[in-house]
């Protein structure tokens, strides 16, 4: 039986719970906040408050299995509201999301020592203390990391901060050598599987050198955010004849937008460009003086983002470093074609040409010749629309569940655990882009 720890409980967390628990191979799930809210209760609660409890509540079949210490992440999700900042600052606060972390890891390496499990399915940044103890019990490490590896964001920044020093100042922070990478890279080195979202993960931790595990690629669901049919399909350039081009995101040269903007600007008339963004101060004079010829939307949920894809012809992802873009999905589920790099989720969820197109890096000349094509041929995207719904579609979590369940299983195998007997292999799916190939590595 596996453990399954993380501390917040994300929508990714979830599934994977639901996956191994509807397989017969979770054991018990560690998190820190759960908070069982009936149906009923969320018709009479703000909408605000509703939307963040249901985030700490469990589905009904997982209950069970769960085992919550809420204490410290209580603590820190109400630090801020009474001002009690210090005790969540990132250095060294008692209730820091690195502390949360780092608490939870260290229960669950004491219940791994107590009780006979047969793995741990841990997390970045809370998983060293539960591996090593897996591994001195002689118990599978199954690590999910939804982030690349910080020597390859090291290696980007510096090169685009020497390529266009004029955009430096939006690349944020630059990850160096620090206790948390060092945590990092030892979670990574002690995990005999490894689980990550995208292909562009999975390359930049192949390029690490501590690193000996197999890697499997299992793409996030994609869970429409209102009913198919829910609204009407778009009709192409319904304002002045102009491409409608969106943005979604930090206005940051980590994610490439100088690029977006040179591209729209060869396009002349022919496109508008809209960034749907929470404006910030960047200090960066090239930003602010291309910002101030686009328009800006801001936005502050997934509903506001939504209704920016309605009103738009084409989303647009530059992406130097953005691993897991969620904007995307999103985008193929509400009909939006995608323009994508490698460097985003783009090649996991689309085939180039059909929902979308995936473009190189750094390159303004590829995203204008795609901008060009589309403007020029308006049926196309219409017809990448619909293809996007139905890949959307066909990405459902139980997929990801499924997936799941099943690389455990054959990693448990290939540990000499063998099968678990109430294991039942799903039913065959067809692949994704990107998928972890079915042999054995």
């Amino acid at each position: 039986m596996i453990l399954l720890s993380h501390p917040t409980g994300n929508a990714a967390v979830r599934h994977a719970a639901l996956g191994l628990h509807r397989a017969g191979l979770l054991g018990e799930f560690w998190t820190g906040l759960h908070l069982p809210i009936p149906n009923w209760a969320n018709r009479w609660l703000p909408n605000g408050l509703s939307q963040d409890l249901q985030r700490r509540s469990f589905p009904e079949e997982l209950r069970k299995k769960i085992r919550s210490h809420p204490w410290r992440e209580a603590t820190r999700l109400l630090a801020g509201r009474f001002g009690l900042g210090g005790l969540t600052h990132p250095n060294g606060g008692s209730c820091s999301l690195d502390a949360v972390h780092h608490s939870l890891d260290r229960q669950v390496a004491r219940r791994l020592s107590e009780s006979r499990f047969t793995g741990v399915y841990a997390y970045e940044q809370g998983a060293e203390h539960a591996f090593r103890t897996a591994r001195e019990f002689n118990q599978l490490a199954i690590y999910e990391q939804t982030s690349g590896h910080w020597k390859c964001l090291q290696r980007i920044l510096d090169q685009e901060a020497q390529e266009q020093p004029e955009w430096a100042a939006t690349l944020g922070a630059r990850p160096e050598a620090s206790a948390l990478t060092e945590r990092l890279d030892t979670e990574l080195s002690l995990a005999h599987v490894v689980i990550v979202p995208t292909a562009f993960i999975k390359r930049t931790l192949e390029q690490s050198s501590v690193m000996r595990a197999r890697v499997a690629v299992i793409p996030h669901g994609i869970t429409p955010p209102v009913p198919a049919g829910a609204w009407p399909e778009r009709s192409p350039f319904q304002e002045h004849g102009r491409l409608r081009v969106l943005y979604v995101g930090a206005l940051s040269q980590r994610k490439g937008i100088r690029y977006l903007f040179d591209a729209v600007a060869a396009l002349g008339g022919s496109a508008e460009l809209t960034l749907a963004s929470r404006r910030a101060n960047s200090g960066c004079a090239a930003l602010d003086q291309h910002v101030s010829r686009c328009r800006q939307v801001a936005v502050h949920c997934q509903a506001d983002v939504v209704r920016q894809m309605l009103r738009h012809d084409v989303l647009v992802c530059p992406s130097l470093f953005d691993p897991t873009s969620p904007e995307i999905a999103l985008a193929l589920a509400v009909g939006l074609p995608v323009i994508a790099t490698p460097h985003t989720s783009g090649p996991d969820y689309l085939t180039d040409g059909v929902e979308g197109f995936i473009v190189p890096v750094r390159s303004a000349t590829a995203i204008a010749e795609k901008l060009t094509l589309l403007h020029e041929q308006p049926d196309r995207l219409i017809e990448m629309g619909r293809a996007g719904k139905v890949r959307a579609g066909d990405t459902p979590w139980q997929r990801y569940e499924q997936t799941v369940a099943t690389r455990v299983n054959e990693g448990m195998a290939l540990a000499g655990h063998g099968t678990s007997a109430s294991f039942s292999p799903p039913l065959p799916i067809p692949p994704l882009p990107g998928v972890f190939p079915r042999e054995r590595a």
